[in-house]
C-alpha cells in the first residue's frame, strides 16, 4: 500500500477485466454472482436498479478503461444480480414464492458467507441502493461504507405506488413489451439521452433497449412487487450514516 500523501499516484497496470460467473444458494432461492478481480482483495458489491444487471446497469462505469483499472487495482468486484436478471435467464417458477424486499437483502448475507467475505463495500442504483442500505441496516458490522445512485429510502407514495401497478400489470400479461421498455427507459435516463424526432437517442440508450430484450417479464415483475411493497427506511438511514461516519477508512486499506 503507498503511503499516505496528499498527492494520489495510480499504478497504470491493466488487471485482468474477466469476470466468473457463480451461483449462490441462499436462505430464498438461488442468487447469481459476477466476480471481478483478485478475490484477496477488498470486496466492492454491487446491486443493480430494476430490470438491469451490472452490465446494463454499471457499463458507462466499468467500460471506462480508467476507471475499470483503478477499481479493480483496489477491489474485487462482487456484482449480485436480483433473481432472475443474470444474463441469459430463464423465467423463474411461478412454484417460487414472491420475494419481499427484506429477504433480498437477506441473500445478500448469504453471498458473503458463500465467499467467506466479513466486512465489504457496496455500490446500488436505486432499487438497488434501497437493497444494499436495508442489508447495511440488518448486518451493519459487515458494511463499511455505501455508494448510493438515485437511492429509494421513502415507501412508496400513492402516485409511485399507482404508477408501479400499472407497469406491473403491464410486465405480468403482456411481459417486455414496447410500452414497459419505455416506461424503464424514461427511469433510468434524462430526456436528452433519450432524444426526439431531431435528436437520435444516445448510443447507451440504444444499449440498454437491446439489453432489456433479453429480460424476462415475469422476473422483472417479482423484483418490482418487492420494491412497490418496501417499507420507510430513512430513520434507519439516518442511525446508519452516523455508525458509518465513525469507521476509521484506513483500515480498509485501500490505496491509490
Amino acid at each position: 500500500m503507498g503511503d499516505s500523501s496528499d498527492s494520489v499516484s495510480i499504478d497504470m497496470e491493466t488487471p485482468s477485466r474477466s469476470g466468473k460467473e457463480y451461483v449462490v444458494e441462499t436462505c430464498s432461492g438461488y442468487v447469481s454472482v459476477s466476480v471481478y478481480g483478485d478475490q484477496d482483495k477488498p470486496a466492492l458489491v454491487t446491486y443493480p436498479d430494476l430490470a438491469l444487471n451490472h452490465i446494463s446497469c454499471f457499463q458507462g462505469l466499468f467500460f471506462c478503461p480508467e476507471a475499470c483499472s483503478l477499481l479493480l487495482h483496489n477491489f474485487c468486484i462482487y456484482h449480485i444480480s436480483p433473481p432472475g436478471h443474470e444474463l441469459g435467464a430463464a423465467t423463474v417458477s411461478p412454484d417460487d414464492p414472491l420475494l419481499s424486499a427484506d429477504d433480498l437483502a437477506d441473500q445478500i448475507a448469504d453471498v458473503l458467507n458463500y465467499f467467506g467475505l466479513d466486512a465489504v463495500m457496496c455500490m446500488g442504483v436505486t432499487a438497488g441502493a434501497y437493497i444494499l442500505t436495508l442489508f447495511a441496516m440488518k448486518y451493519r458490522q459487515r458494511v463499511l461504507g455505501l455508494i448510493l445512485i438515485s437511492p429509494l429510502c421513502n415507501a412508496p407514495s400513492w402516485t409511485e405506488w399507482l404508477y408501479n401497478k400499472v407497469l406491473s400489470n403491464l410486465l405480468y400479461y403482456y411481459g417486455m413489451c414496447g410500452v414497459v421498455k419505455e416506461l424503464l427507459l424514461k427511469r433510468f435516463f434524462s430526456k436528452e439521452a433519450r432524444g426526439s424526432a431531431q435528436v437520435p437517442e444516445s448510443d447507451v440508450v440504444q444499449a440498454c433497449r437491446r439489453l432489456l430484450d433479453e429480460r424476462q417479464g415475469l422476473n422483472v415483475w417479482r423484483f418490482l412487487e418487492a420494491m412497490n411493497g418496501r417499507r420507510d427506511i430513512s430513520d434507519g438511514l439516518r442511525k446508519l450514516t452516523l455508525s458509518l461516519s465513525n469507521i476509521r477508512w484506513r483500515e480498509l486499506s485501500v490505496s491509490l
